[in-house]
Formats: C-alpha cells, structure tokens, sequence
C-alpha cells in the first residue's frame, strides 16, 4: 500500500488548463458543493410530509450531514498535502455525486439519512482539498480573492442551494427529483473538469500515515486559532439554525408551511454572511472578528425576540445581523491564519477550522432535535439562539485579550 502511494506522489503534473480556468473552474465547483449542502433544508419539510416522520428527524437529519463531515475532515483533511489537490478534488466530487443519486432516488427516511451521510463524507472531502486549490490557483494578483473565496463561496453556495431548493419546492411539480437532477448533472460537470485541473501542492511522503484521525495545525499559529474557536463555534451554530432548526420553528410556531419562504430564512442569513465576507477586504482581522461576533449577539437576541412575539420582520433582521455576524467572524479568521502557515500547510489549517466548526453543528442540531421532542419547538429555538449568544459573547473577549 504505502509502495502505491508513494508512486502516487511522485507521478508527473499533467495539467490540461490554465491556472486562471483553474481558479474560476475550481472556485465554481467549491460553490456548487455547497449548493447541494444547502438545498435539502427548504425539502426537508416535504419529505416529512411525505413520509410522515416526527419533527425531531429533521434536525437528525442535518445533525448527521456534520458529523460524517467531521470525520472525513478527520481522516482525509490533510491528504491532499501529500498526494496532492486533484486527486482529492476528484474523488470528492464523484462521491458527492453518487450521493445526489441517491437523494434523486430516495424511498424513505432511512435512504434520506444514509444519502446525507456520503454528501458529507463528500463534503468534507473537498472542504480542505478544494479551499487550499482555490488559494494556490489564484493568478499572483488576485491572491486576496483566492483567500476571499474560501470565506465567500461556502456561506453563498448554502444559501444559494436553500434559495434554489425552496423556490423549486414553492413552483415544481415534482420539486424533489427536479432538484437533485440538476444538481447530479452539475456535480458530474464539476468531476470533468477537475480531471483537467493543475495540480498546485508539491507531493510528498506520508501519505497513509495521514489518514491517522488527528488535526495537524501548524505550531506558529496555535494561539491565535484558539482565540477565533469561539467566532467559528457562533459562526456554525447559527448556519444550523437557519438552515437546521429555522424551516422547523417557521411550520410549528410561526404556522408559516410555504418552502420558499423557509429557504428565503437560510438565504438570507448566508447571503448576508456572504456580502460580509466579500466587501471589508481593507478591515484587519481581528476588527472583523470583533464586529463579527458582535453581531452575531445582536442577531441572536433579534432571534429570541421574535420567537416570543412570533414577529416574522424580526425573524428577517435576526437573519441580516445574525449572518453578518458569520461573514464578518469567517472573514478575520481565514484572512487572519491563512497567510501565517506554508502552503503545504494549508489544508491542515483549514481542517482544523472546520473541524471545530462542523463539530458544533452536528452536536447542536442533534442536541436540539432532542430538546424539540422534549420541550418543542419554540422554546428549543429561544435556547438555542442563547446558547449562540453566549458563545459569541465569548468569542469578543477572546479576540479583545
């Protein structure tokens, strides 16, 4: 085994395409990977409708997506530094395909579950092999955009694939199968074209020694990844709530059963997330974690006020804030690690990031989806949206000390 990895790391680059075809190629598949993470929160309600399972389910449902991509961030995280970006990419990508078949074909709960499952598998393949490519393929005057798009094209493509989704599930006929259609076609798009990628990292030994479960972060940046933990911990719990817990609250305590409606919540957190992100490239790191964490409080007050008064304007503004809060916080952390470790370090550092933040969404949709069974749904979203506050709360302090 460890004879054919070798031989892997030492095969010739063979790419077909430019760098700068590479950087918008690769860039693109980034988004549509997430697009299809995004698109089964506006669907999750049909298929409860459908198949009749309880609510508690549908946050299991999510719940299950970030652990499996915890654990193939685990695993796999920092493959890519040692048999190089393309190989990775590829096979991340075909999985995520095989998964958007399964969700086009899905019977039951069951199959639903076990289709999140390989999609995070999927997903957390190509988080840190793709973000790192993003970076490298960057032509040298655009390197700020490389480092941009790894903080954009997450938070744009969820909300995207929940805008898409929910608006297919208000119109389609059969909004189910439609959307998972076109995302297996654009995902085995997407595969094709990182046949023909350049490969960007210089391969190395260790191949299989790296797929012990372990987050490799680099020394010179230990202190200051710890003081972002909190800022990416709020960051990720209120992607869950919006994409997780929110299209729950809109049908059992707003009585608000429309898709797009749902998928508008999501839309709106994320692509407020991403507008922040994209336009304070000239405000230094730790500012943007500061005014990030900030506002995620904000949002997360605006969220319990509307709960208690089931005020749907102030659900909106609890979105704007809230989001913002994420692409501020997401924004300083990448802009603030990134340019301090080597590239052959790259995908560690984005495994650890992620790992902290997956780690947060999985256990607090599964941690809500119990607390639904138990107490509801309203008074599960208003603890949540406190538990996120304190958490932000936290992540001022740490970046003021």
């Amino acid at each position: 085994m460890t004879a054919v990895l070798d031989r892997a790391v030492t095969a010739p680059r063979r790419p077909s395409v430019s760098r700068g075809i590479g950087f918008a190629g690769i860039s693109a598949a980034m988004v549509v990977v997430l697009v299809a993470a995004g698109a089964p929160a506006p669907l999750l309600p049909i298929y409860q409708h459908q198949w009749g399972f309880p609510p508690w389910m549908l946050t299991l449902a999510f719940g299950v997506y970030a652990f499996s991509l915890l654990v193939a961030i685990m695993v796999i995280g920092s493959l890519s530094d040692h048999v190089g970006r393309r190989p990775l990419m590829i096979a991340a990508l075909a999985i995520d395909l095989v998964a958007m078949v399964m969700f086009l074909f899905a019977p039951s709960i069951g199959w639903l579950i076990a289709a999140r499952v390989v999609q995070g598998v999927a997903t957390g393949a190509a988080s840190s092999s793709l973000s790192a490519a993003v970076v490298e393929l960057a032509p040298e005057r655009y390197k700020k955009l490389g480092a941009q798009m790894t903080s954009m094209a997450p938070l744009a493509g969820l909300g995207i694939g929940a805008l898409f989704a929910g608006v297919l599930a208000e119109f389609a006929d059969d909004a189910v199968f439609d959307v998972w259609l076109v995302l297996a076609v654009v995902m085995a798009l997407g595969t094709i074209f990182a046949l023909v990628t350049p490969e960007t990292a210089a391969r190395k030994p260790g191949a299989l020694a790296s797929l012990n479960p372990r987050v490799s972060l680099p020394v010179q940046v230990r202190r200051l990844y710890w003081t972002t933990v909190p800022g990416i911990v709020g960051g990720f719990m209120t992607m869950t709530l919006y994409m997780g817990l929110v299209p729950v609250v809109l049908v059992t305590v707003f009585k608000v059963n429309s898709p797009v409606v749902g998928a508008l919540a999501g839309f709106v957190a994320l692509g407020a997330a991403a507008l922040a992100s994209g336009l304070t490239s000239r405000v230094r790191a730790p500012r943007l974690r500061t005014v990030g964490t900030t506002a995620m409080i904000l949002g997360a007050v605006l969220f319990i006020a509307s709960i208690g008064t089931t005020s749907l304007p102030l659900l909106w503004a609890a979105a704007v804030f809230g989001g913002s809060g994420i692409g501020f916080s997401f924004a300083g952390t990448t802009r603030g690690l990134v340019p301090e470790v080597a590239p052959h370090e790259r995908a560690g550092l984005f495994t650890a990031i992620f790992l902290a933040g997956y780690l947060a969404m999985g256990v607090s949709a599964v941690v809500s989806g119990v607390f639904i069974g138990v107490v509801g749904a309203a008074a599960t979203a208003a603890g949540f949206g406190a538990v996120t506050a304190i958490v932000a709360l936290a992540g001022v302090a740490f970046t003021r000390r």
